[in-house]
Formats: structure tokens, sequence, C-alpha cells
């Protein structure tokens, strides 16, 4: 019963968690720097609220303690990992809708998958794999009702594809460090090394390296705050949590959460197929939940 209860909890989480990464894409649309440069100010203006996390986390060792020479190398690994999946979503947007660009950086789950059980040798039942069939069946249905032939749209759902392989790598690092490490202290850390690594992209790819206004600064702060601090946070909880491959699968409710909100806010078309698709991913995941619990 308490593992059915940690289970149901760490789903809970990584659904809040989604539904608020889903919002992402507002901000970097109406981001005034770089989509590299806007990934970087999301990581770093992260990092006061997730110290403020790491504060409250009961914990005898100083921080610096959790430094050792392996963690650095895992959370430098995350850095480069999830640093190159927001540069390259990042772009993915100025190319293709919020919605597709979301769905493709969100097939993760069919990478972390094949990678946990080819090459990590975890056990996965074969009930599995068909409720992965079947949320990704509902993909196709969002990205096919609403593609067409626009070659920037399918460049854009191109390095969505692209992001999604980094970031599958990303959680299986993720997965590995919060298995002895808090989550707290492993998000902390790993946005930390995320900044470092998007730092020198950023200042090569822009040509100016502030906002210009008031408002640009806003936009940032309030996109480190809900997508890093408070949607990574609770994401990272549930990972902790979670298998790898329950985990990412169930992240596939951040797209169905960014076509909606694509749809209020920046009157990006909704058909009747996208929103049938939406249902058979979220048949999916509670298909899958249903086998791990």
């Amino acid at each position: 019963m308490e593992n059915s209860k940690s289970i149901y909890t760490a789903l809970v989480a990584l659904f809040i968690g989604a539904a608020l990464l889903g919002s992402s894409a507002i901000f970097v649309r109406f981001s005034e720097t770089s989509p590299s440069l806007t990934a970087f100010y999301r990581a770093l203006l992260a990092l006061p609220f997730l110290y403020i996390w790491v504060l409250r986390t009961k914990s005898d060792l100083p921080l610096r303690a959790y430094l050792s020479k392996e963690n650095i190398l895992i959370f430098s690994l995350a850095g480069v990992f999830f640093g190159t999946d927001m540069a390259i979503w990042n772009w993915a947007i100025s190319f293709t809708s919020v919605a597709h660009a979301t769905l493709m950086a969100n097939t993760a789950p069919i990478f972390v998958t094949l990678i946990s059980f080819f090459f990590l040798r975890e056990k996965i039942k074969s009930s599995f794999f068909r409720a992965l069939l079947l949320s990704f069946t509902g993909v196709g249905m969002v990205i096919l009702s609403g593609s067409g032939s626009d070659s920037f749209r399918l460049l854009g759902d191109a390095l969505g594809l692209a992001a999604a392989i980094f970031y599958a790598a990303y959680i299986l690092v993720i997965k590995r460090i919060t298995n002895t490490l808090p989550p707290a202290h492993t998000l902390f850390f790993a946005t930390l090394f995320t900044a470092i690594f998007l730092f020198p992209v950023g200042l090569i790819e822009s040509d100016t390296f502030f906002p210009s206004t008031q408002k640009g600064w806003l936009i940032l702060l309030a996109y480190a705050f809900v997508s890093q601090a408070l949607a990574q946070g609770f994401i990272t909880f549930g990972i902790s949590r979670l298998s790898a491959h329950l985990s990412s699968l169930t992240l596939l409710i951040q797209p169905v959460a960014a076509a909606i909100y694509g749809w209020l806010l920046l009157s990006e078309a909704l058909n009747l197929w996208q929103g049938l698709g939406g249902l058979i991913v979220l048949l999916g995941i509670y298909l899958a939940t249903r086998e791990q619990s």
C-alpha cells in the first residue's frame, strides 16, 4: 500500500511538473534574447530559487560535500545534455508550432526505453511497450493532423526530435544521481552546470547579451521560476521515485499542455484529431501507470 501511495505521489508530481513545463514555449516566444541565451537565463535565474529548496532539505552534509569527482562528472554530463536539449528545442520553436516542437521533443520515452532495455539491461514488461506504442500513436495523430508539408515546420520537428535524444540522456543521468542524492541537490547542481555549459554558447550566438527592456527581464525571470525551479523541481522529485522509462512516458502530458497553452495564448489552431490524439496519449500513460503499480 505504501509503495502504491509513493508511486501515485510521484506521478502527481510528474503531472504537475509536465503541465507547468508545457508553458515553456510561451516564454521562449516572447523572450527578447536568442534561443540559446534564453535557455542560459532559464538555468542561471533559477539557481536562487533552487538554493532555497536545498536549504529547506534536511541534510547533514554541506553543499560542497556532494561535489565528489564522480558527481562532478555526472553533473557535467547532465549540464551538457540538458543545455543542448534546451538550446535545440528553443530553436525548434522558431520554426514550428508550440505543440509540434514540444511533441517531437517528448519522443524522449522511445530513447529512454530503448537505452534502458538494450544497454542498461532493465526489465521492462511487454505491456509497457504496448502502452508506449499507444501513446505515440496519439503523438503521431497530433503531428500528422497539423504539420502539412511546410519545410520550416519539418525543420522545427527535426530539431525537436534531436532535442528528444538529449533529453532522454538527461533523464537517465538524473535518475542515476537521484539514487544517492536528494532531488533538491541534484537539480541545483544539474542546473548550475547547465548554466556553465550554455554561457559560452549564448555568447557566441547572440549579438547582445541582455534583454532590451524591463519586460524582457521579467519574462526571463518568470521562465526560470516556472519552467526550471517549479516544473523541473516536481519532475526531479518524481523521477527520483519512479523508473526512468515510466517517468519519461508520464512527461508526455507536457505536449498536451503545450498545445492547450498555444491555443489559448498564441491562437495556434487545434483540431478534433489533435484533441483525440491527446486523449490517446493520456490513455497510454494510464495503462503504463496501472502496470507499474
